[in-house]
């Protein structure tokens, strides 16, 4: 049992007075601890944001990020009750919160279920179309803007560590690299989420459901695409037996959530996102924050080709950035 957990939920009152039957810190993430709370007919979830992050590389990030990412959910919770868990409470003082535990028999991670080959094209579509009428709903909200400025948050947890870092790996790129990380850094739009990958999107009876919105930022919403798109195609790389079905995915994604994209001119917004992604896809093995199942040198060189290709080629389009992908991939 944690002393520092359990008080903070009797002082906000979760629970209702119920006594605590078995308390377990979940694995996986690498940013906070996170703890899952058996009270007598029901389970919560608590989380609290760590100063220095559970990786090889020296990634420390302000811990402020833990209330932001209480109120992401916040905001979008009314909005989209089906697609965030419940949030239960907020401690300011022990800079943790509490949410609605969601069991993996109901709701399983979709990074699990690809990782299995289990690609289903149709999630990956419900997933671009809630993604574009989240960040349609909060699109150019001075309020918003005001409640969410993050920008040294999102710095040290995104923008710093994968762009930055890989652009200081990179001599020949660093200069494009540093052009994409100073007109994201720029570009204030949207509530954005920051991490939306198939590790914090469960796949609920209801549809997706978003987890882990610590690095939310009132900013560019071309990086959400983006980064998720991304994940998609290094499953391709790391599964080429499911690349059709991946493909598919990505651009079922694609075309669902350029569907919502009101706030700008949606040319300029795909174009900003299509040079955006490979300069990502490069961060995932070169940046500070690799991705753990690609494991082999080939892997790797693949996607630092077809990256540098796409960012010296300067797409317009995301299919574009696909299509660099699967020719790459094709045997």
């Amino acid at each position: 049992m944690q002393p520092d957990v359990l008080r903070s939920l009797n002082q906000l009152g979760i629970g209702h007075g119920q006594a605590v039957r078995h308390m377990a810190q979940l694995t996986g993430g690498v940013s906070s601890d996170i703890w899952r709370i058996d009270l007598e007919d029901h389970s919560v979830c608590a989380k609290r944001a760590l100063p220095k992050l559970k990786v090889a590389a020296d990634w420390q990030a302000p811990l402020s990020r833990n209330a932001y990412e209480y109120d992401w959910f916040q905001v979008m919770g009314p909005r989209f009750p089906r697609s965030v868990p419940q949030m239960l409470g907020r401690d300011d003082t022990a800079g943790m919160f509490f949410m609605s535990y969601l069991a993996p028999e109901t709701h399983p991670v979709w990074k699990a279920q690809l990782l299995q080959g289990q690609v289903d094209p149709a999630f990956a579509q419900g997933v671009g179309h809630v993604l574009g009428q989240m960040h349609a709903t909060t699109a150019r909200q001075p309020s918003l803007a005001q409640r969410f400025q993050s920008d040294t948050e999102f710095h040290a947890l995104r923008l710093e560590p994968y762009l930055l870092a890989t652009a200081q790996r990179h001599p020949l790129l660093a200069d494009r690299l540093r052009a994409i990380y100073q007109q994201t850094a720029d570009t204030h739009i949207a509530l954005v989420h920051g991490d939306i990958s198939p590790k914090n999107i469960l796949t609920g009876p209801e549809g997706p459901v978003f987890l882990d919105a610590e690095c939310a930022w009132y900013g560019d919403p071309a990086f959400d695409l983006a980064f998720c798109l991304n994940h998609l195609l290094l499953k391709a790389v790391h599964l080429p037996q499911h690349v059709a079905a991946l493909a598919q995915s990505f651009e079922g994604m694609t075309q669902a959530y350029l569907a919502h994209v009101d706030w700008e001119d949606t040319a300029a917004f795909e174009q900003r996102t299509a040079l955006l992604l490979p300069a990502l896809l490069l961060a995932r093995v070169d940046g500070k924050s690799p991705v753990e199942y690609l494991t082999h040198a080939t892997s790797h060189q693949q996607v630092r080709h077809v990256a540098s290709h796409c960012l010296q080629a300067s797409h317009t389009h995301l299919l574009q950035v696909l299509q660099s992908v699967l020719k790459v991939l094709k045997p």
